[in-house]
């Protein structure tokens, strides 16, 4: 498990059940299937998305019925697995060959193999959800939520190469890829208790704007942390064509036509990248993008602080800062 968690047993303990639950239900009488779901679940990161359930279920200074524990810890082994099938289908559409600093799964098994366990992830995440007593508008929404990333990624693929991408247009494809479902996971964990619509759509916006400023967040540490730190390619975004927050603030500085000089070559030597890399923090596009993600924290914290104080409440301030100021 992540040492992310370290300091909150009671997340930790069920990030825990949710990572047994997942091998449970992918475990079948094939070794070599069931070595490859070992693998992929030893290398799960923070599990954002699961412990935003869990915090949601703890917004209020009443006790989950056991039934409702038993729902809560369900969706968010659901929420994993659906985040997990992402990843692997990222993966192979990118051909990144690490993960979370280990060899992706289309990598080390064939990308014939992650597809189809990408997809089989999806339908165990629906089955799974079949099984419990919730209502339907939460199937619903895990449903809209994987429509909204899958079109988020479409856009995305066309905005490659494209030196006429907006800021904008960036905002709009992280909301869909990432925001969309830390809003989805800190809101149906907090239906769980008795919140009312309005309460639940405050509670989807600290969400979200959450994984606002954390999706930015992460394409600010591609210019500023080691690759051995990062777990990644760092450079992948740039001779893919995917031009990212600081990249695009770039474009709209003094240095932009110095910097379209690199991205105009046919192709980029590691010097080439370097000369990018450095133009990029002269120009100020790091400092503004900072900016721009403190500034969806503030409105989820805003937001937060409307909320009467509770063990989620807490736990919420307290990881915002590390979250969202790491260097991983």
């Amino acid at each position: 498990m992540n040492k992310f968690w370290d300091n909150y047993p009671e997340i930790q303990s069920k990030l825990e059940f949710v990572k047994m639950n997942m091998l449970k239900v992918s475990k079948n009488g094939n070794s070599y299937l069931n070595n490859s779901f070992d693998y992929l679940f030893s290398t799960s990161g923070k599990m954002l998305r699961p412990a935003f359930i869990i915090i949601g279920s703890m917004l209020k200074n009443i006790p989950l019925t056991k039934e409702k524990e038993i729902i809560v810890n369900n969706l968010a082994a659901a929420v994993e697995m659906l985040h997990s099938a992402t990843l692997i289908h990222d993966d192979i559409i990118d051909d990144s060959f690490l993960r979370r600093g280990k060899e992706a799964i289309h990598s080390k098994y064939s990308k014939e193999h992650a597809v189809y366990m990408g997809d089989f992830l999806f339908s165990e995440c629906f089955l799974m959800l079949s099984n419990l007593e919730i209502p339907k508008e939460v199937v619903i929404k895990l449903a809209e939520g994987i429509s909204t990333i899958c079109k988020a990624e479409m856009l995305q693929n066309y905005y490659r190469y494209d030196f006429n991408v907006t800021d904008e247009q960036y905002l709009k494809i992280i909301s869909g890829k990432t925001a969309v479902l830390f809003g989805i996971s800190l809101s149906i964990g907090a239906a769980q208790l008795d919140f009312d619509e309005e309460e639940l759509k405050k509670i989807f916006n600290i969400g979200f704007n959450v994984g606002m400023a954390f999706q930015i967040t992460d394409d600010i540490l591609d210019f500023i942390s080691e690759e051995s730190v990062i777990g990644k390619d760092v450079k992948s975004d740039i001779l893919k064509g995917y031009y990212t927050l600081p990249i695009i603030l770039s474009f709209n500085t003094e240095y932009k036509n110095e910097i379209k000089s690199f991205f105009d070559k046919e192709s980029l030597s590691d010097d080439d990248l370097i000369n990018i890399y450095n133009l990029i923090h002269k120009s100020g596009a790091l400092e503004k993008s900072k900016l721009i993600a403190e500034n969806y924290t503030s409105k989820a914290i805003n937001e937060l602080n409307e909320f009467e104080e509770s063990a989620g409440k807490k736990v919420m301030r307290e990881i915002l800062p590390v979250l969202l100021k790491r260097s991983y």
